[in-house]
């Protein structure tokens, strides 16, 4: 049986294991900015290129109709948005998938930084024209 590939399997990789290296290290019960700055010192000591509170352009067709801040882009392909609460919400989810839809990225990671590090790996893999 052949694995399929993820795609950016190797920095999602990476960034899971940030999450739970920087969980361990720190503890429970920070605040999510806390947790974010951590990953992306931690992700940038690995040599990956990190940028906190990225503001992305969302589209409408061709029109420029707003825009999405998102906590983390790794590499300018992975985006990721750190929670800290009791469970992941659906809503959580809809709203990575919709920023993944609505601009020129594929994957998404969501991880909570609740009792244990929780996540979820989001892709959007339709082609977009931008």
């Amino acid at each position: 049986m052949t694995a399929t590939k993820l795609l950016y399997a190797d920095i999602t990789e990476a960034i899971i294991g940030a999450a739970f290296h920087v969980h361990n290290t720190l503890g429970p019960g920070l605040s999510e900015k806390t947790y974010q700055t951590a990953i992306a010192a931690y992700l940038r000591e690995k040599g990956y290129n990190v940028e906190e509170e990225k503001v992305l352009p969302l589209f409408f067709k061709d029109t420029r109709a707003g825009e999405q801040r998102v906590d983390l882009l790794v590499d300018n392909k992975v985006i990721v948005e750190t929670k800290v609460v009791h469970k992941l919400l659906q809503d959580y989810t809809t709203k990575l998938l919709a920023c993944l839809r609505n601009t020129k990225y594929q994957v998404g990671l969501l991880i909570n930084f609740g009792s244990k590090v929780e996540f979820k790996r989001i892709v959007h893999s339709t082609e977009h024209k931008y």
